[in-house]
């Protein structure tokens, strides 16, 4: 690394980075995919050829400095050279979101004025041509998948591999113009555009320029000491600033694998095969795979189940101190190490996880249990707190430093200050340009002297320097009574329970909280099978009435837990409704990365959050549904309101000031 990053000066491009990369590593392995049950591999010498020829193709395709280039598609080597190649030509390199419909679509190519989209297979291509006469400067479409459009129109279409093919034609006509181009490349080029996923409105286009990807990415592998050595699975949305960072920025900048999935459904055994040494996954990832380990040992033997059990509690007791270096008993130390031979050791690698040397959670809060959990069995899960305005780091935990209850310090180069309404502000070399085509926005967010207002409220601890967030700082109100209203946090509580995927908490200005409730299929499917319950649709599982005393039961836990806290005690739930489907961002309830859009939600279903204010004990409502081919339709259902136990507050309600 050291070597690495003498040179750090003259690497101010991705493009930069590829030529160091391909001379330094050449034959070290740059990228894997498998296709067909079979891992290709690429090393930094292949990709870099690779990307030049499409680069070359891009140039002979009539793509000029300065135009934006959408691309679409699942996480895939061609598609991460697509990002670099657009760069390399001046070109300005748009992601989106595969699973978006082509409404969504329609909006960010046309606010982007995309002339060019590259996308990885049929599915894809017919959402683009779908809205292709609202795209008044789209002019070529590139795919990279040939299965299903041989019948095509191929006037504006063309092949992924005949592009590079024609740049590899073209080698000797074009090499000095590209040669030109990239020469231009400094610190202050634009990167990359990414869109916000759009929680209260229209996303917008954050312009994230190559000071700071680079320096952001420098910063945070230093930080966590990453090297050319490293493995990760490359498998979040394309579109989200995440996986940009991990797979483009640091990856470029230590030299490092990036391991691209067959697909969704084999995600998981591709990451068993892989081992990846540094991850990264959102908490929903890993309360799924805490989930479905607890299903599996419910329907494991007795002997197995207890062992697992019994060693589980003891990694409960010393896992953590034992990861962070403090002092175990000998005895203690001995029975972990046996622990790990005959659970944590398989449990881990049957996760995928046993080759992990540093892990990541971010995007929503994760339960203290969960995050327990994995620390427990000697994974160094630890989590940042960041935004796409940010190029992602804003704070992050230091080893021997991790906790579930903080997000951790200022990341490093990052500054941070609280106003005094709460909000937390940030400025470092990762602050975002500016909003493309939106200077009002800009100007409201980040101020001149380079502060960003995240939009969130937290504190910082005395004594530790911990960030702790509390929520967002729109949704953070007041009740009636004049005590906080702080959904997030009640809602994170709810969401610890394996039999619950989502929660919505209302309340703001009202005497007392009610919430709506998402059960997760998964784990209540499992215990309906075992109990020999039989049901015909997720409509009809959610309203089971021993499933609805089930959640009841957690409802009025997570209310004794928030009852011990003074200053949000008036958060617990008085009463909530299972919902009768899951929130989903194709019907507009969530975004892309899966955050909840609380006012559409709010406006959606105002008829049952009517219903759980004025005393019914039924409500029947209509709901329109979009289903996967696009099509609209409705679905009814009569959803039963209950009542939750509410604990008096252990110590008196802070007043309003």
């Amino acid at each position: 690394m050291a070597q690495m990053q003498t040179g750090a000066q003259g690497m101010q491009s991705l493009p930069a980075l590829l030529q160091r990369n391909a001379a330094q590593f050449a034959n070290a392995p740059a990228y894997r995919e498998k296709e067909f049950g079979i891992w290709q591999c690429w090393t930094w010498s292949e990709t870099a050829k690779e990307i030049e020829a499409l680069a070359l193709g891009l140039i002979n395709l009539g793509v000029k400095e300065g135009d934006f280039v959408a691309i679409i598609g699942r996480n895939r080597p061609y598609l991460y050279w697509s990002m670099v190649a657009a760069q390399a030509v001046g070109a300005v390199p748009v992601p989106l979101y595969q699973d978006a419909v082509a409404e969504e679509m329609a909006y960010v190519l046309g606010h982007c004025g995309a002339r060019f989209v590259i996308v990885g297979d049929q599915e894809q291509a017919d959402k683009v041509i779908e809205i292709q006469d609202q795209l008044h400067q789209f002019e070529h479409m590139i795919y990279l998948d040939p299965r299903g459009m041989r019948k095509y129109d191929h006037t504006q279409l063309h092949q992924f591999s005949h592009i590079q093919d024609q740049g590899r034609a073209a080698h000797d006509e074009l090499i000095g113009e590209l040669n030109k181009r990239q020469a231009k490349l400094d610190y202050d080029s634009t990167c990359v555009m990414l869109y916000t996923s759009g929680t209260t409105g229209k996303p917008k286009g954050v312009v994230l320029s190559n000071r700071n990807v680079i320096q952001s990415a420098k910063n945070s592998a230093e930080f966590d000491h990453l090297t050319q050595g490293e493995n990760i699975l490359s498998y979040l949305p394309m579109a989200w600033v995440g996986d940009f960072i991990f797979s483009i920025g640091q990856a470029y900048w230590c030299g490092f694998c990036v391991n691209c999935p067959e697909s969704q459904d084999t995600m998981m055994t591709d990451l068993r095969e892989i081992g990846p040494t540094y991850f990264f996954a959102p908490p929903r990832v890993f309360e799924g795979q805490l989930t479905n380990v607890m299903i599996r040992m419910e329907d494991a033997g007795a002997l197995k189940r207890k062992m697992f059990h019994h060693f589980l509690a003891h990694a409960k007791k010393v896992g953590g101190n034992i990861l962070d270096g403090k002092p175990v008993g000998l005895m203690d130390r001995l029975k972990y190490t046996l622990g790990n031979v005959l659970v944590y050791g398989p449990l881990k690698d049957t996760l995928g996880y046993g080759r992990i040397r540093v892990g990541y959670t971010a995007g929503e809060a994760i339960g203290p249990e969960i995050f327990d959990f994995y620390r427990s069995l000697g994974i160094n899960l630890k989590q940042l707190y960041g935004q796409t305005e940010a190029t992602v780091f804003i704070t992050v935990q230091p080893d021997g430093e991790v906790r579930a209850d903080t997000v951790g310090v200022p990341a490093p180069e990052v500054e941070i200050k609280i106003d005094d309404n709460g909000e937390i502000h940030y400025r470092s070399p990762g602050t975002f340009v500016e909003y493309f085509n939106n200077p009002e926005s800009t100007a409201s967010t980040k101020d001149a002297e380079g502060w960003v207002a995240t939009g969130d409220a937290g504190f910082f601890e005395e004594g530790s320097g911990h960030l702790r967030i509390i929520d967002r700082a729109k949704d953070v109100g007041k009740m009636a009574d004049g005590s906080m209203f702080a959904p997030k946090y009640v809602e994170n509580k709810l969401k610890f329970y394996p039999d619950i995927l989502e929660a919505v908490l209302f309340g703001n200005g009202r005497d007392r909280c009610v919430a709506f409730i998402n059960i997760d299929l998964t784990a209540v499917g499992n215990w309906a099978e075992r109990n020999n319950i039989a049901y015909a649709s997720y409509q009809e599982l959610a309203g089971h009435p021993k499933v609805l005393e089930t959640i009841r039961s957690h409802v009025s836990a997570v209310n004794k837990s928030v009852a011990e806290d003074p200053m949000l005690s008036g958060c617990q739930v008085h009463r909530f409704v299972v919902l009768h489907k899951e929130l989903d961002a194709d019907d507009g309830e969530m975004t892309r990365t899966r955050k909840v859009r609380r006012r559409i939600v709010e406006e959606k279903f105002d008829d049952i959050i009517t219903a759980l204010y004025d005393g019914s004990e039924k409500v029947s409502t209509v709901t329109e549904v979009t289903y996967e081919d696009g099509r609209k339709g409705s679905i009814k259902a009569t959803l039963t309101i209950v009542d939750a136990e509410v604990k008096p507050a252990a110590v008196h309600k802070v007043a309003a000031e």
